[in-house]
This record gives C-alpha cells, sequence and structure tokens, in this order.
C-alpha cells in the first residue's frame, strides 16, 4: 500500500452536470479520465461521490504527494492538451464547477466511509474551530474519518487549457470532509454543521468509485 504523507496535496472538485449529459460524464470518468489522472506521477488516490443533499451535484478529490504535484510538468502537459473528450466534458458537460489545489492540514481516522460530507469555505476559517470539530466528531463511531483542507495555489499560475475551456473555476479557502459509515449519520453531521458553520456550504454525498495507485 501506498504511504501518504502526513500533508499531502488535495484536488478538491465540485461540480454540476448539465441536463441530459450524465451517461457522457460516467463513460468520460469510468472510461478515461480517472486512470488517465492517477497514471500521473505523484497521485496517490481518487475518489468520485454523487450529492445526497447540498448545492451542488458531485464531488471528486484526489490526494497527491504534495500541492507541487499539481503544478509539475507531467500533471499541466494533461491540462494543456486534453484528449477529445475531455474537451467535450469540459465544454459541454461539467458546470457550476469549483476547483482547488489545497494541503491536507489534518486528518483523523483509519478508514474511508460510504458517504461524505463536506462544507467549503470561501473565506478561511478559524483553523482552531475546524480541529475541535474534527477531534469531536471522532468521538462518534458512525464517524469513520475526518480531514481538514486549506487552500495551497501557488500565485501566479496562469490559466489552464481544461480550465479556459470550462470558463474558469470558483476557489475555496478550505474545506472540511468528514466520511461516515451510513447516510444517516451523514445526514445528521451535515445539519451540526450548517449550524455550527452558517458562513460554510454543506454537502451530503454518497462515494461513487474510488481508485488509488495500485489499482492500475
Amino acid at each position: 500500500m501506498t504511504s501518504v504523507p502526513a500533508q499531502p496535496g488535495i484536488l478538491a472538485i465540485w461540480h454540476d452536470c448539465r441536463p441530459g449529459r450524465a451517461a457522457d460524464l460516467e463513460a468520460w470518468f469510468q472510461g478515461e479520465h480517472l486512470v488517465e489522472r492517477l497514471a500521473v506521477p505523484g497521485f496517490l488516490y481518487g475518489r468520485r461521490h454523487q450529492a445526497i443533499s447540498g448545492g451542488v451535484g458531485y464531488f471528486n478529490f484526489y490526494v497527491v504527494d504534495e500541492p507541487d504535484v499539481l503544478i509539475s510538468a507531467p500533471y499541466l502537459e494533461r491540462l494543456e492538451n486534453p484528449t477529445p473528450m475531455t474537451r467535450y466534458i469540459m465544454s459541454e458537460v461539467f458546470a457550476n464547477t469549483s476547483r482547488t489545489v489545497c494541503r491536507r492540514t489534518m486528518r483523523r481516522g483509519a478508514f474511508r466511509g460510504a458517504f461524505a460530507v463536506t462544507a467549503r469555505f470561501d473565506q478561511a476559517p478559524d483553523a482552531g474551530v475546524l480541529a475541535v470539530q474534527i477531534e469531536t466528531l471522532m468521538q462518534d463511531m458512525q464517524v469513520a474519518a475526518g480531514e481538514i483542507w486549506s487552500a495551497a495555489t501557488p500565485a501566479g499560475v496562469s490559466l489552464t487549457r481544461e480550465e479556459q475551456i470550462r470558463g474558469g473555476d470558483k476557489k475555496i479557502e478550505a474545506a472540511l470532509m468528514v466520511d461516515t459509515l451510513r447516510q444517516t449519520d451523514a445526514e445528521r453531521i451535515a445539519e451540526q454543521l450548517t449550524k455550527s458553520f452558517p458562513g460554510g456550504d454543506v454537502g451530503v454525498f454518497q462515494v461513487l468509485c474510488q481508485i488509488g495507485g495500485g489499482d492500475i
């Protein structure tokens, strides 16, 4: 099993799918995109989710050795030279995209869950408050793990070809992700986080699939 650094990079993505294009989205993710991304040096793990509740339809993230992997030459080569199918997906299928390079500043728990709750923030919240929230949640046996991500997008990075095709992406300053074993617990925790962080955008998601470097 590939070891993960204490503070790896995270590529955090939330997006919608334009009406009538869900089959194309699935064909692209499952048939091309996930395997292509995990073949880039430094990519360790990727996971897809579909929304159960919240303001956006899909949530995906990748774990990489460090944030600089996401500005490395092999990765930028893919972003600047998207495949024909990627061009189509970026221009005709993706909508309302939020994409941010982050650093994982905290993780508690050794497991991954079947459901995930995310709280994303446009303005950086108090890191200490987020940490206390994670530590408290980890007392719940229905919680598999909790993570905190902080934006780490390097200054001066130009818009890549993929982002240009999408028309530009929204960015976050931080996010909290909680993995749970069951949907009812994810929904319960989402209610708690909505009350605790009224400025956050909270969503509940079901895991669709995941892929690690050892799977290809």
